[in-house]
């Protein structure tokens, strides 16, 4: 389905108001709260961009686990189904809410770089960036971090076993599951990639023939390894025979690993950035993601302003106008934590920057990105999934997950069927060059042994006063504007399938221009919005596969949503006593 079939949400999120009010006088918009409010969900819901996956968090909740058990499942399974968005070859985020303690924690699973990284390895003899090296096979692959995220979440949270949580990520990649478009699409993209390894060819391209709509795809190698992760843990993948064969297969095609980079693999747990609006305390994605702070810089100028009172050109111009500049900050001071100490979060965070910034925004003129001195904003891959869940308890996950680019390096480690990511191109690989997605790169987003790459990913969780809201989505630099978008439909009282389904527009800094999917805005919105001096540029796709669940307290209801752009993905709500 295409945004241009989502007139009527549209309506109800970018409708026509009376005069376009002031920066200074505007009213905010405060979520009430309900007299009384339910203290635990009567049920749990769970979004997952693939049927599959959503079914295995159903499984493991049947069988007394938790939402965390849940995310485990849906996100281990997703790496079987979705193997061009995510898998155990690759890293993610994980965003938990403790429901009965009320603690917050994001387990930061990302990828890491080798101990034998060296920028000049991504060089060509005319000593230029060589995009082949760092998106394509041995050089291009992070140390993935998914492996051992599964399994902290599950044993530091999860009432089920690790083994348990695996099982039917397990089984469907050892029985197999049908095809779909999606995955043959971006097989045909990356053919010419994938030919390179004998690994690869084994598993996609069966008896020599490329994978058809409709084809039964198992991975027995892969089945083996996922057993392994759930019979031994982390350290069934990070020591022992599975990493020895990661560790060959690098080497032998070309890379520097040493055992000693996957043994050392550990998440980090750090403090989700906060911030508020309107009345909900949102929690999401701190450093070496780049979403929250740029979330919290949008959010803070919005505030100003009655949104849904505004002309529907005038609220997004505006809006707009908030994603420039936030993504004209987020490339300049962002990286891993671990290495850089000083970045100005408090400031790039507060509202008084936000207010300083908001007075440069004229309410009927554009502002020219070549006015705001700055750098293009990283476009982290396309090629990325998302789950939310809520469960009885009261206990919600928001995980994004990712490989990076499509099938990410095309590398298969012989012997594990682990399928690894390209990460390494997300850092600056070379200093003020731009990388394939046209990112130049700052010293704070360098390569160094055991570094994160900075990210775009941004599970969040919305927290008012009678409602929660757990959201996030792939999108590559697109994440945190539908992130944005989304935040904005929960808080105007949109539904979640209302939510995922909402027409996208995105700004990015540089390139100067509004993207607008297919059908987003109407041809009068978009001749008010080029008379202001904005260029509007409609693409010819949608973008995105959004995924989010709510827990209405007032009503004590459940409702969940699945991006409508993914045939494949799946809400379901599941009441207590199994009840659907």
């Amino acid at each position: 389905m295409h945004a241009r079939n989502f007139s009527v949400v549209a309506a109800l999120v970018l409708s026509a108001g009376i005069g376009s009010a002031s920066a200074d006088t505007a009213p905010r918009i405060d979520v009430v709260a309900s007299p009384t409010v339910a203290v635990h969900p009567p049920g749990a819901a769970i979004a997952s961009a693939h049927f599959l996956a959503t079914q295995a968090g159903e499984e493991v909740l049947a069988q007394g686990g938790n939402a965390f058990d849940a995310a485990v499942a849906v996100a281990a399974t997703l790496g079987v189904v979705e193997p061009e968005s995510s898998g155990i070859g690759g890293g993610g985020f994980f965003l938990l809410h403790d429901g009965k303690t009320g603690k917050d924690v994001f387990v930061d699973a990302r990828e890491t770089a080798p101990q034998s990284v060296d920028a000049h390895k991504y060089l060509g003899a005319d000593g230029k960036l060589d995009h082949d090296k760092a998106l394509d096979g041995p050089l291009a692959a992070g140390i993935p971090g998914e492996p051992a995220g599964l399994a902290w979440v599950a044993k530091h949270y999860g009432k089920l076993s690790l083994k348990q949580d695996l099982a039917p990520a397990i089984r469907i990649a050892r029985d197999g599951f049908p095809v779909y478009p999606r995955m043959v699409d971006e097989l045909t993209e990356r053919h010419d990639v994938m030919q390179r390894w004998p690994a690869t060819r084994a598993i996609f391209q069966p008896q020599g023939k490329p994978l058809a709509v409709g084809d039964i795809f198992k991975q027995p190698e892969l089945a083996d390894t996922l057993q392994t992760l759930a019979d031994k843990g982390a350290d069934g993948f990070y020591h022992g025979a599975v990493a020895q064969q990661i560790v060959a297969a690098i080497n032998v095609a070309g890379g520097d690993w040493r055992l000693d980079d996957l043994a050392g693999y550990q998440v980090r747990i750090r403090d989700p950035l906060r911030l508020k609006y309107h009345g909900w305390d949102i929690v999401t994605a701190p450093p070496p993601s780049s979403g929250g702070v740029a979330l919290a810089e949008m959010l803070n100028i919005l505030s100003a302003w009655d949104l849904p009172k505004l002309a529907a050109a005038t609220r997004v111009h505006l809006i707009v106008e908030a994603m420039r500049r936030a993504y004209r900050d987020r490339t300049f001071f962002l990286g891993d934590p671990d290495f850089v100490k000083d970045m100005p979060l408090a400031r790039l965070t507060s509202q008084a920057y936000a207010d300083g910034l908001r007075k440069g925004i004229a309410l009927d003129k554009a502002t020219p990105s070549s006015s705001l001195p700055g750098a293009p904003p990283p476009k982290v891959g396309n090629h990325t999934t998302h789950l939310s869940i809520i469960d009885a308890q009261g206990n919600y996950v928001a995980a994004t997950l990712t490989v990076n680019t499509a099938y990410g390096s095309g590398l298969v480690a012989a012997g594990t069927g682990v399928l690894l990511n390209n990460e390494m191109d997300d850092f600056a690989l070379q200093a003020g060059v731009p990388n394939a997605y046209g990112v130049t790169g700052y010293d704070a987003n360098a390569p160094k042994p055991g570094k994160r790459p900075l990210s775009s990913m941004s599970p969040t969780f919305m927290i008012g006063p009678d409602r929660v809201a757990v959201l996030g989505t792939p999108g590559g630099s697109r994440i945190i504007t539908m992130v944005l978008l989304g935040i904005l439909g929960f808080d105007e009282g949109l539904t979640p399938q209302q939510v995922v389904s909402l027409p996208r527009f995105h700004h990015q800094y540089l390139p100067d221009e509004i993207s607008i999917e297919p059908g987003a805005l109407s041809a009068d919105v978009v001749k008010q919005l080029e008379a202001m001096g904005h260029k509007v540029t409609t693409r010819s796709s949608t973008w995105g596969n959004m995924q989010a669940v709510e827990w209405n307290r007032s009503e004590n209801t459940l409702s969940a949503g699945s991006d409508p752009r993914n045939p494949v993905g799946k809400a379901q709500v599941v009441l207590a006593g199994g009840k659907q």
